[in-house]
């Protein structure tokens, strides 16, 4: 054992020695020999050193523009989706907005605040008692009704939402129709964020798509406020009321800044204010397709008229190729009769004989006496 490490250790003093004698040769010769014998060995012993260099360069330089793209497109899709919050947001803003102007007055806007830990079917909003928030106000946003207002402090309150088990409302249809009362489904998944209309009466019946709306019944909400559409009937054991699968007016993910409504507004009523945005909306609706309508109606009269057009055009040309092909030579009104058929008219002195070649046959003169007798 002792012998191999000293003989190892020799090894490499010598190694180390002949590297120390070639490193003060290299330094010692003229530099055109340093660059041509470095030029051989990066030739002959480093020639594999080199290319494996070479491509490790390759690699990496193709990792970092790989990053470099990855880096760039999650920019343009951070960007994109940036963008596209925006304009919704910016579409919210405008539309509260709306409402607002609709309102004129009795309302107060309040934002979310994050809850850390808290129910999901409540929200805390930036307005209290010191702006005359209190407990049983409805929260709305422009597509509708979002819940009531539970418990209020002085810079903030807790809101409860229509998810919430707890939640009730009394609605009807739009068209005063039908009564019942609004809850959660209570569903499992994603049919837990729909609503169910129960105790309309057995008589009413309620088509898909039908308009909910707060009936104003139990002083909490006043009538007229949106809450959801029908989407169907479900199957009850309760044979004496039907009862309705609703669809919310607005969807948990669209809750952003919401307007509380003050008792004051609550007392006078909405009546109009979100019907008449629907109204707007379905007048222009009517008036694109009344546009639509008038612009195909002008378009088939112009259909119509080149078709007349071309019709009357391809008579005319059959007309003439008619006129062209059965007498272009004799034409109906300059051709001449055969003789065979003409009809000469009779003479007083003939005797109405014809001859075959259509002529009278010649006669003779009378014969008459000389003067003076015959001889």
């Amino acid at each position: 054992m002792a012998r191999n490490v000293r003989g190892e250790g020799r090894l490499d003093t010598g190694l180390l020695l002949v590297c120390v004698a070639l490193s003060v040769l290299a330094f010692l010769s003229p530099r055109r020999s340093r660059e041509d014998f470095a030029s051989m060995l990066r030739a002959s012993v480093l020639s594999p050193l080199v290319q494996l260099e070479g491509r490790t360069a390759t690699v990496r330089a193709a990792i970092v523009a790989r990053n470099d793209l990855l880096v760039t497109r999650g920019r343009a899709v951070a960007d994109t989706l940036s963008l596209r919050a925006i304009s919704d947001e910016n579409a919210t803003m405008r539309k509260l907005l709306g409402l607002a102007a609709r309102l004129q007055d009795g309302f107060v806007p309040a934002e979310l605040l994050p809850v850390r830990g808290g129910d999901e079917f409540s929200m805390q909003l930036t307005a209290g008692s010191d702006v005359g928030v209190q407990a049983f106000q409805p929260v709305v946003t422009a597509d509708g009704l979002v819940g009531m207002i539970v418990s209020v402090d002085r810079t903030t309150s807790t809101a409860l939402t229509w998810a919430h088990p707890d939640f009730r409302v009394s609605a009807m249809s739009a068209d005063q129709n039908a009564f019942g009362i609004v809850q959660p489904h209570l569903a499992e998944g994603a049919e837990r964020w729909l609503l169910e209309m129960r105790g309309v009466p057995f008589r009413a019946k309620l088509d898909s798509g039908t308009l909910i709306v707060s009936s104003g019944l139990g002083a909490t909400y006043p009538r007229g406020i949106p809450v959801g559409t029908v989407i169907g009937e479900l199957s009850t054991p309760e044979k004496w009321a039907r009862t309705y699968l609703v669809q919310p007016a607005v969807l948990p993910e669209n809750i952003g800044p919401v307007l509380v409504l003050l008792p004051s507004r609550a007392q006078r009523g909405v009546n109009g204010v979100w019907t008449s945005a629907a109204a707007a909306d379905s007048a222009a609706r009517a008036m694109a397709a009344a546009g639509d309508s008038l612009a195909r109606v002008v378009a088939l009269d112009e259909l119509a008229a080149r078709r007349a057009a071309f019709d009357s055009l391809a008579a005319d040309s059959l007309a003439l190729a008619d006129t062209i092909g059965g007498g272009m030579l004799t034409r109906p009104d300059t051709a001449r009769t055969p003789d065979s058929a003409r009809v000469m008219p009779r003479r007083p002195d003939s005797s109405g004989v014809r001859t075959p070649g259509g002529h009278p046959p010649a006669t003779k003169p009378p014969v008459t006496s000389p003067p003076g007798g015959p001889r």
